[in-house]
Parts: structure tokens; C-alpha cells; sequence
């Protein structure tokens, strides 16, 4: 039975006066191109199992790999992006273990000359917190393994395999969770505006594994590091790091010594589980791939990747706090995602409300997209839409409250707000003629709750405005009720 450590609730907050903790992230990055790392097989997701494969990819006796000119370029855009020094000869090696899922039995990959090394992402406001890179290798992908505990069997997809990879390495400049959670939020929104990647860790094109170890504040020397993976998630990945730091702390405590291992994540149990001793290089055997050659790379390409990249999150936050005047806090929420960014710059375009449209965004449509666990092009709402919904309030058509149910109900039958509005009959009440009948049929029909706003009572102004809603449907305006109510009560 694997050892697990101790558990904490999700919730827990992780006191470092006695301890830090020194965190290293390696994440791995499916790159989005339409063929293999070294051959021609399609790289879908969702083909029929074993479907997309042939010689070079499964390792047959004779195939010679063929690098993928388009991710070799994705990686260098990732690696520019990323403050990296770019390698001026580049090599490919044979890390070689075996494993059901590892067709050749030796994964090509890089060792001692990684495609770019010594690259930066700063992360939390203002950028004050830097995280070095140590490196970053392109490599080629595993197949994916398929167990059926009914029938005690496991079942081998060998279509994942050679897809290319990107392994970006940090240095263990990481000192918490959180700035493991901001950090991996910040690269996956710069993988996505270069858009050299989905980023999809439900389908698996982005994984993270976690060095972790702790040491007294103040010391320089580094304890020994537990690696953990199987984190689908950013959440896993800061709640599984909370709980290894947890155990190593009370291991320390009791004079338990640390072992270096790799553990696997329990989502379910929230637990880490002890998987197996944890390998160095030399276990791998790594030697020069010999049916790659190295070759050098042209610094003309580097300069026209560079010229061509496009306006990355914290370049496009700036601006757009600056355009539109945003806060910096709603100005990150917008920008952390590429399609949210368009979709609220499309929509500032439109109606020049850029406040509301912001507010919309980051509160209701936030809410609605967590909830639904989807994506805002997949919402069915567009720019338009809201710009439309938007404008319905401003002119007083309909109230705030209103807009919210509109919003849903547009999403639900793929209608516009304006129709909506019109097909439902859900114009607001403004006119004032008319809500003063109203006004002066509820103070007739409420004598004491008159009476208690008299003498002080608060309470019974809203009872009174309530009374009104109800005899309008919900259709009178807020503001036109409050004023017309307070001035035939006070007058």
C-alpha cells in the first residue's frame, strides 16, 4: 500500500515563519501543429485509438525521424517570449527508459544543449516577482496508457505518441502556491496569445509537474525534493503543493528525514501518493540521437520570429488600461485570457461604454462561463449582444435586475436581448403619469407601512417599493420609483 501524506482541507493557509518552501515547475507544452514532432501523422485529438501512427512515430527498424520545421518555430516564439537566450547549435538526444506507453523504448528529446536557456516570467502586480527559466527543450510526446480495473487490463494509444513537446524548466524561484498558481495562469496566457498552443489540460496539452522541498527561513542550502505529478489542473497543482508542504513540515518537526521521490496526486483523496524513488539523469542513459544532426541555427529566422510575434498580456494590459481608462485589477482578469481580451476590445468598438462593458465581463459573464464550465467564444453571446443589452439599460428600456435574466434567456435561445425585450413585451415602466397612478393606488391600498415611514421607520419605504414591483411585474424603473415614491411621501 503506497504511503500517503497527511491531508489538509483545501482551504488551509500554509504558515512559513519557520520554513519556506523552494518550488520548481517543469511544464509541458503540446504544441498545436498539425503533424508529428519527427513524421507526418496527424496530431487531432480524438481519432480513433492506434489510428495515427507509422513507422517513425512507433519506432520501427529503419525509419529515420524528420525534425518539424513548425515546431522548431513555435518553440523558438515560446522562447523569445520568454527573455531566453536562444541556442546557437542545437542537438537532439535519446533519453532512453522503458515504459508500456514508450514505443521505441527511448524518448528523442533534449540533454545538455536545450533548444534556449536563462529566460524570465515576472508574475504579480507590477511584475515585482520574477521567476527565472532554466530551460526550454523540444521533445517528443508519449502515447497514453488506458486501465479497466473490471476486466484487471490496460490498454496502450500509441496516438499521442511523437507529438511534439515544449518543456519549459523554471528555477526553483518559487516560494508558495499561490506564486505557483499566478505563475502557470501567467504562461498559459502568453502560450495562447502566441498561439502555439490550446493549453487544454482536460485532453492533456498542458501538464505540469512540481519540485517541492522546504528548509528554515533564512538558510541557503536546499532540503531534498519530492517531485509530484498527475496535477490536471492549476488548482491541483497549488492544492497539491500546500499538502507536500505541509508533510515535509511535519516530517521535519519529528526529525523524520525527507526522501527524494515522486508521488502521483489524488484528487479525490486530496493526497499525495508515493509512486516511486525519483530518477537523476544518468538513470535515463542519455546519448546524441543519431539520425538527427545537429545543426545551427539562423539568426536571421530568430530576428523575423521575433519581429512577427504578436502584442503579448502584459504589453496588451497596459495599453488597455491606458485606452480605456480600467483598473488594473479588471484590466488583468480581461487580459489573462486572449479571447476575452478580443472579445471585450470587439465589443468597446461597437458601443464606447468600455466601464460597463468591462463590468459585464468580469462579473456576470465570469460567472456564467464558470458555471458552465465553457469557454467565451463557445457562450453563444456576442460582443454584439452585449453591447445591445447594455445599451437597452442606458435608455432605461429595461432595469439592471432585468438584464441579468435577459442575459441568460438570450444565451438560451440564441436571441438577441432587443428581441427578447420586445417578443416577452419587458419594456420598463418610465413614464411618470403612470407610475404616480401606481404609487398612489399602493399608499392607499398600505396605510401603516406609510405610517411607519413617517415616524422613521426605513424598512417600510423598501416594503412600499417592493409593493410597486409587484404591481408593475417587475417592469417600473428603480430610480423612477425611489424618486416619485420619496417626493409623494415627504410632500
Amino acid at each position: 500500500m503506497p504511503d500517503a501524506c497527511c491531508l489538509i482541507p483545501e482551504t488551509m493557509v500554509i504558515k512559513m515563519n519557520k520554513y519556506e518552501a523552494v518550488i520548481g515547475l517543469e511544464v509541458h507544452v503540446q504544441l498545436s501543429t498539425k503533424s508529428k514532432a519527427f513524421c507526418g501523422c496527424s496530431t487531432e485529438f480524438g481519432q480513433a485509438p492506434n489510428s495515427s501512427t507509422c513507422p517513425v512515430c512507433l519506432g520501427f527498424p529503419g525509419s529515420l525521424p524528420v525534425l518539424n520545421k513548425e515546431a522548431f518555430r513555435y518553440a523558438i516564439k515560446v522562447a523569445i517570449a520568454l527573455n531566453c537566450e536562444i541556442q546557437a547549435k542545437v542537438k537532439f538526444d535519446r533519453k532512453n527508459y522503458y515504459y508500456p506507453d514508450l514505443p521505441k523504448n527511448y524518448q528523442i528529446s533534449q540533454y545538455d544543449m536545450p533548444l534556449a536557456f536563462n529566460g524570465y516570467l515576472d508574475i504579480g502586480e507590477d511584475s515585482k516577482k520574477r521567476i527565472n527559466i532554466k530551460r526550454i527543450h523540444l521533445e517528443e510526446d508519449a502515447g497514453k496508457l488506458m486501465h479497466d480495473p473490471d476486466k484487471k487490463i490496460s490498454y496502450v494509444d500509441y496516438n499521442r505518441a511523437g507529438i511534439p513537446l515544449l518543456e519549459i524548466v523554471s528555477e526553483p524561484d518559487i516560494r508558495t502556491p499561490d506564486e505557483a498558481y499566478e505563475y502557470l495562469t501567467t504562461l498559459k496566457a502568453i502560450l495562447q496569445y502566441l498561439e502555439v498552443s490550446d493549453c487544454n489540460m482536460e485532453e492533456g496539452s498542458l501538464r505540469c509537474d512540481a519540485n517541492v522541498s522546504i528548509r528554515k527561513t533564512q538558510d541557503k542550502k536546499l532540503g531534498t525534493r519530492v517531485e509530484i505529478k498527475n496535477m490536471n489542473s492549476f488548482k491541483a497543482v497549488s492544492l497539491a503543493l500546500m499538502t507536500e508542504i505541509a508533510d515535509q513540515e511535519s516530517k521535519v518537526e519529528v526529525n523524520v528525514p525527507i526522501v527524494q521521490e515522486t508521488k502521483l496526486w489524488d484528487a479525490e483523496r486530496k493526497e499525495t501518493l508515493v509512486m516511486r524513488s525519483k530518477e537523476e539523469a544518468e538513470d535515463y542513459r542519455y546519448f546524441p540521437e543519431p539520425d538527427l544532426v545537429p545543426f545551427i541555427i539562423d539568426k536571421r529566422e530568430v530576428y523575423n520570429i521575433k519581429a512577427a510575434l504578436p502584442e503579448l498580456p502584459k504589453q496588451r494590459k497596459e495599453r488597455i488600461i491606458s485606452s480605456y481608462k480600467l483598473g488594473e485589477k479588471e484590466t488583468g482578469v480581461i487580459v489573462s485570457d486572449r479571447k476575452i481580451a478580443d472579445y471585450f476590445e470587439e465589443a468597446a468598438r461597437i458601443y464606447n461604454e468600455p466601464k460597463a462593458i468591462s463590468n459585464w465581463i468580469t462579473g456576470v459573464m465570469m460567472a456564467e462561463l464558470n458555471e458552465r464550465s465553457t469557454t467565451i467564444e463557445k457562450l453563444g453571446f456576442s460582443p454584439k449582444m452585449l453591447t445591445e443589452l447594455i445599451q437597452l439599460i442606458n435608455n432605461s428600456t429595461i432595469s439592471g435586475k432585468m438584464a441579468k435574466g435577459i442575459f441568460k434567456e438570450s444565451i438560451e435561445k440564441k436571441m438577441s436581448p432587443k428581441d427578447i425585450v420586445e417578443s416577452r413585451n419587458l419594456k420598463q415602466i418610465s413614464d411618470e403619469g403612470e407610475l404616480v397612478n401606481i404609487i398612489g393606488e399602493v399608499i392607499n391600498e398600505h396605510k401603516k407601512p406609510v405610517e411607519d415611514y413617517k415616524k422613521g421607520k426605513a424598512n417600510a419605504f423598501m416594503f412600499l417599493v417592493g409593493q410597486i414591483m409587484k404591481k408593475t411585474k417587475g417592469k417600473a424603473s428603480p430610480e423612477a420609483i425611489n424618486k416619485l415614491l420619496k417626493k409623494k411621501l415627504e410632500g
